[in-house]
């Protein structure tokens, strides 16, 4: 049921004084148009995209040679090309600021905190720009790096992309098999990791791990060691091919960075899919596209300006690490957390927005449910005066969450609940700050974003749940995935469900204000606490212990977010234990990272597959949940799912 009055509604000044405001009166002059309201402007940006977004290139400053042709083959998807005579450089974009200003403000839990200035940083991108051209790195070799969210990572990351490499990354609590899932398929000529991290106050060594990583990608020519625990020197000497940071740069002197400008097309990232059919498919992305999505996204639905304090809580091992650095474009401070977001206590976030004088606040949904569940009301502990956006993903943020963050964080804040994917590197639906906020919506499409709600048939579902898509192409769709050279594997990820048309694998629902409310995913992958990780991966480490013969892993939508349930069909004689569970747990833990863990494990007699030998994790899911099953016909033995209907575990 629909609330009667929204929670908030932007004031005159703040609509007055919104970029996207701006934006709109550049559009009508561009366009010929009166825009009224915003979904005039989206309804242009998504019928005239040429010039929507030519005018964004524009309007947000991009550095580069835009060229006569912003869209060639627009009505393919995938095949539509954007500026495809343009040249540019995407670290040059995040570069172009200097001065004794902070670039980035850096914590780690409360065992470190440093600040790094724009000369500072782009000193050091110059300094590891002339390390990695000593080591004869060039334009499309891949850098990779198993790193804390630090400012290194952020200044490695520039230094590759300047040069055209492609940079790729995850976070070190990965397990060696997690890590090699992922950049051994990638081949990287450097890689990058840590002496350790910090974690809930304790110090994590990880020096193990980076050799047996190291030995097992014979590509790395340099593994480089950023010092975070104070160990690097003893951490580089006992690995192969390894050096501590310091030492590898001292014989650079910092100058002026140089950037290559490259075309609109030229690869910038490599991101991981979840894993949940196997290994995790390799999805690279374009500096062009990912640039001017984020810009667009950041300037005009976050409305940040230069010198604003971006913060969003993340690792290097999910997209909004990829997201959040493209801040410097704008001219914001990057507010960095790494660790723990309840070390010592669940105010060390809002301690941080307070003492930086944080203007943008990103979480999940997960992190606002917990402050909520810890009683927690920062609204009468913490001066939050500064911050204008609080920003939610990773999971559907629930109506309690929203009431809660008018309640007991801020009244006046805009809620930009958001939503797309490692995918797109960008959002489908988020933030729209001249619209009001209505409890449990996010407020709307993106500029440019031809978003819609299918049935099954392929029809616009002006009511109920249906899948999101996409139904024209935009800037930061992938450029490919990687090892896939005729394309399959990208074509059947997106379009084999509605031809020329991405469907995202979501359950979403329009509602009266032109809102959407996402339900959850509609395929297999598993989403707790907002990151989206594999089964795959889970069964990779299960299925080496010889007491389960097969596992089945499904998320359980439970308590405002989602949990992982690990089914196991155990080998003749063995019995689920206590010692059993924690076993299984820790092998899960240690080899592909503590997010796998599920939070029940069930044993049962069989696993539904289908006649090809399939396991069905939808079939089960849905029983899980109540709902009916489709396609039946396809399970080879659908008497199985009699075993996961109203399980006592399930209800605890």
């Amino acid at each position: 049921m629909q609330q009667p009055e929204p929670l908030w509604i932007p004031s005159d000044d703040r609509i007055n004084n919104a970029p996207m405001t701006a934006f709109m009166r550049e559009a009508a002059k561009a366009s010929g148009q009166q825009f009224g309201d915003y979904e005039s402007l989206h309804k242009w940006s998504i019928e005239d995209r040429e010039a929507f977004w030519s005018l964004v290139w524009d309007f947000c400053g991009i550095v580069g040679e835009k060229g006569e042709r912003v869209l060639i083959d627009g009505d393919r998807m995938p095949g539509a090309s954007f500026f495809p005579d343009a040249r540019l450089n995407f670290a040059e974009n995040l570069l172009q600021h200097s001065g004794s200003g902070d670039a980035i403000v850096f914590r780690g839990e409360d065992k470190v905190e440093r600040r790094m200035s724009w000369d500072e940083l782009r000193a050091l991108v110059s300094r590891l720009q002339q390390l990695f051209r000593a080591e004869g790195v060039k334009a499309g070799d891949r850098i990779a790096a198993m790193m804390p969210n630090m400012p290194e990572t952020v200044a490695a990351m520039l230094a590759a992309t300047s040069i055209g490499a492609i940079w790729s990354s995850c976070s070190p609590d990965f397990g060696v098999q997690g890590v090699l899932d992922r950049f051994g398929q990638i081949e990287p000529v450097i890689f990058f990791a840590p002496d350790g991290y910090w974690y809930n106050g304790k110090s994590i060594e990880v020096a193990d791990k980076i050799a047996e990583v190291v030995e097992r990608l014979p590509t790395v020519k340099r593994a480089i060691i950023v010092d975070y625990l104070g160990t690097s020197a003893n951490v580089a000497e006992g690995i192969e091919r390894a050096r501590p940071l310091e030492t590898a740069i001292e014989a650079y002197e910092a100058g002026e960075p140089e950037f290559e400008r490259l075309p609109f097309a030229h690869p910038l990232y490599i991101l991981f899919s979840s894993g949940t059919t196997g290994v995790p498919k390799c999805i690279v992305h374009s500096a062009g596209g990912t640039l001017i999505q984020h810009v667009k996204e950041q300037r005009l639905h976050a409305g940040i300006v230069k010198g604003d304090r971006f913060f969003y809580f993340t690792t290097c091992g999910w997209m909004m690490w990829n997201w959040l650095v493209s801040g410097l474009a704008s001219g914001a401070t990057l507010l960095l957390y790494d660790g723990s977001p309840f070390y010592p206590n669940g105010n060390v976030l809002f301690d941080f927005a307070q003492s930086e004088r944080m203007t943008y606040f990103g979480t999940s949904a997960k992190f606002i449910d917990s402050v909520r569940k810890a009683g927690l009301e920062p609204i009468n502990t913490h001066d939050l005066s500064t911050v204008r956006v609080i920003s939610s993903t990773g999971s559907p943020l629930a109506p309690e969450g929203f009431e809660f963050v008018y309640r007991a964080i801020k009244k006046d804040v805009h809620l930009a609940s958001i939503s797309g994917g490692t995918d797109i590197v960008a959002c489908f639906v988020l933030g729209i700050p001249i619209k009001p906020v209505w409890v449990g919506e996010i407020q709307g499409p993106g500029l440019g974003m031809a978003v819609d709600v299918w049935d099954d048939e392929g029809r616009h579902m002006p009511e109920g749940k249906g899948e999101l898509v996409c139904t024209r192409a935009f800037p930061s769709m992938p450029i490919s995935f990687w090892n896939d050279p005729t394309g399959e594997k990208y074509h059947s990820a997106y379009f084999d469900r509605f031809d020329n048309v991405w469907c995202h694998g979501d359950f979403a629902e329009w509602t009266g204000h032109g809102g959407i409310v996402i339900h959850g995913r509609s395929d297999a992958t598993l989403n707790p606490g907002g990151v989206r990780i594999g089964t795959a991966e889970i069964y990779n480490q299960v299925e080496q212990l010889p007491e389960v013969l097969e596992a089945i892993c499904i998320g359980q939508d439970w308590d405002g977010d989602v949990r992982v349930v690990l089914f196991v069909r155990l080998a003749e004689g063995v019995t689920l234990d206590e010692e059993l569970e924690k076993k299984i747990r820790n092998k899960i833990r240690t080899g592909a990272s503590p997010r796998h863990v599920p939070a029940r494990i069930v044993a049962v007699a069989d696993i539904p597959r289908t006649k090809s030998g399939k396991i069905t994790e939808l079939a089960v899911r849905d029983v899980v949940h109540g709902r009916e099953v489709k396609n039946k016909e396809a399970l080879a033995n659908p008497e199985a799912l009699d075993l996961f209907r109203d399980l006592p575990q399930l209800r605890e």
